[in-house]
């Protein structure tokens, strides 16, 4: 695995190789580098997993599809909404990555698909909410197809990016690992 740390503000780069998955953390790298910043939290910590699917390495677990048996079937935004305050010690955030994968979930279920649910607000409204409810020192994971992270306009700071390269035509998956630095 290629490893590079920025010096300037201390942001560790790696970049791995790995089979495509569309349940983003089966993919080992990423499961790795989830178990590897929970073991950073209190016995009792709050991980959210708003987008869970199958996935169940959240305590507190969503999907808007019922079909996951998830503890929440809400749209990811009005799931946030629910927690206070700097009340989250973690967020394991891998939204759908493009309106495309937004229009086809929501299709499928039956949802509105419309300007609000497919344009950059979508997935920006969220990361606000997460900004809001991860604790000073918590913890944002968020996977996609770009770097951008929570960010700094949210309190959060990058503390390593996760590129997971998987070849052919498949686009590769980033991860970014967000710090909570203020409220």
């Amino acid at each position: 695995m290629a490893e590079i740390k920025n010096i300037d503000n201390g942001v560790l780069l790696r970049r791995t190789w790995a089979m495509p998955n569309k349940n983003t953390f089966s993919i080992k790298p990423f499961k790795e580098l989830i178990e590897k910043y929970k073991k950073e939290l209190p016995k009792d910590a709050v991980v959210l997993d708003p987008f869970a699917n199958t996935n169940k390495m959240g305590t507190v677990t969503n999907d808007i599809d019922p079909q996951y048996g998830t503890d929440y079937n809400l749209d990811a935004k009005d799931f946030l909404k629910l927690f206070d305050d700097n009340s989250v010690d973690m967020v394991l955030y891998d939204p759908p990555f493009s309106p495309n994968q937004v229009k086809v979930c929501y299709t499928k279920l039956e949802k509105t698909v419309d300007w609000e649910s497919t344009s950059a607000s979508f997935w920006s409204n969220q990361k606000k909410e997460i900004g809001r409810i991860l604790k000073p020192g918590g913890i944002c994971i968020t996977f996609g197809w770009n770097s951008g992270g929570v960010g700094k306009k949210y309190g959060c700071e990058i503390q390593e990016i996760l590129l997971v390269a998987h070849g052919g035509q498949h686009n590769d998956t980033i991860a970014v690992v967000d710090r909570k630095i203020s409220e």
